[in-house]
C-alpha cells in the first residue's frame, strides 16, 4: 500500500483572511484549530457563512434553527479568536453556483481585502472515492473561488464600488480545508485544544447528529492525526491550495 505523501507547510507571511463557508460548523470539522495558530500569531482572520444552517437540526424548525446556530458558530469563532462573523442568509440547503452566489461572496471580499481566502473541500467527495460532499459545500466553495478572481475585476460586479468599497485584487491564494486533493497543511498540534472547544460550541447541532453519540474529540482526532502525520507532528490541517496570481 502506497505510503501518503508528505504535506508542504502552508506560508504564514500574510495579514488578513477571511473564511467563506456553506454552514456554521463547517470550519470547525477540521479548519478552526489552524484558524486558532493564525489568530494567536496576531493575524486577523474574518468567517463569512453564506447560509445560517436553518435546515440543520431536524428536530428544530428552521426559524429557531437559525437563531441558535448563528449564536453557537458566533461562540464557535470567538473560541479560535475570530469577532468578526457575517451571515449572508441565503438558504440552506438550497445553493447555486452560479452569478448571484459570486456577486454575493464577491462584495464580502471587498468589502475585507484579505490576502488569503479560506473555504472547505468542494470537490465531489471527502475521499477522492465514495464519501459525497454535500451540494451546498461545492456550490459555495466554486463560487468562492470565483469571487476571489471576480472581486479584482473593475467591470465584474461594478455596481458594488461605491461608498468607498473599491475592486481587491489582493486575494493571493485560496486554501480549501480537507480536501482530498490536498497538497499543503499547518500544525495544529499546539491549538487542538482550541479546534476542539471551537466545534463543541455547536453544541444544539452536535446533539441532532445521527443517534446523539457523535464525539467531538474522536472525531477530530480522527482526521488530524493523519495529517499530523503527513506533516511529522502530532496534529495537522490539510489544505488544497489555488494560487490566484493577480497582482
Amino acid at each position: 500500500m502506497a505510503q501518503p505523501q508528505p504535506l508542504t507547510p502552508l506560508p504564514e507571511d500574510w495579514r488578513r483572511a477571511l473564511a467563506v463557508v456553506a454552514h456554521p460548523d463547517d470550519l470547525e470539522f477540521g479548519a478552526a484549530a489552524a484558524v486558532a495558530r493564525w489568530t494567536g500569531q496576531g493575524r486577523e482572520v474574518v468567517y463569512c457563512l453564506v447560509t445560517s444552517g436553518e435546515a440543520g437540526i431536524d428536530g428544530m424548525t428552521p426559524d429557531r434553527a437559525r437563531v441558535v446556530r448563528e449564536e453557537e458558530q458566533r461562540a464557535s469563532a470567538a473560541a479560535v479568536g475570530v469577532p468578526t462573523v457575517d451571515f449572508l442568509g441565503l438558504p440552506d440547503g438550497l445553493l447555486e453556483y452560479g452569478v448571484p452566489l459570486r456577486r454575493a461572496i464577491t462584495e464580502v471580499i471587498r468589502r475585507h481585502r484579505p490576502d488569503i481566502v479560506l473555504t472547505t473541500n468542494f470537490r465531489d467527495t471527502w475521499d477522492g472515492e465514495y464519501a459525497l460532499n454535500q451540494a451546498d459545500h461545492i456550490a459555495v466553495g466554486r463560487a468562492t473561488l470565483d469571487a476571489a478572481r471576480d472581486a479584482g475585476n473593475r467591470w465584474i460586479f461594478p455596481e458594488q464600488l461605491t461608498d468607498g468599497v473599491e475592486r481587491w485584487n489582493g486575494v493571493r491564494e485560496v486554501w480549501a480545508a480537507a480536501s482530498p486533493l490536498a497538497r499543503h497543511g499547518v500544525d495544529v498540534t499546539a491549538t487542538f485544544a482550541a479546534g476542539l472547544a471551537s466545534l463543541r460550541a455547536h453544541d444544539a447541532y452536535l446533539r441532532g447528529l445521527g443517534d446523539g453519540s457523535f464525539d467531538p474529540e474522536e472525531f477530530l482526532e480522527g482526521i488530524s492525526r493523519p495529517v499530523g502525520t503527513r506533516l511529522g507532528v502530532r496534529y495537522g490541517a490539510a489544505f488544497e491550495v489555488f494560487p490566484l496570481d493577480l497582482q
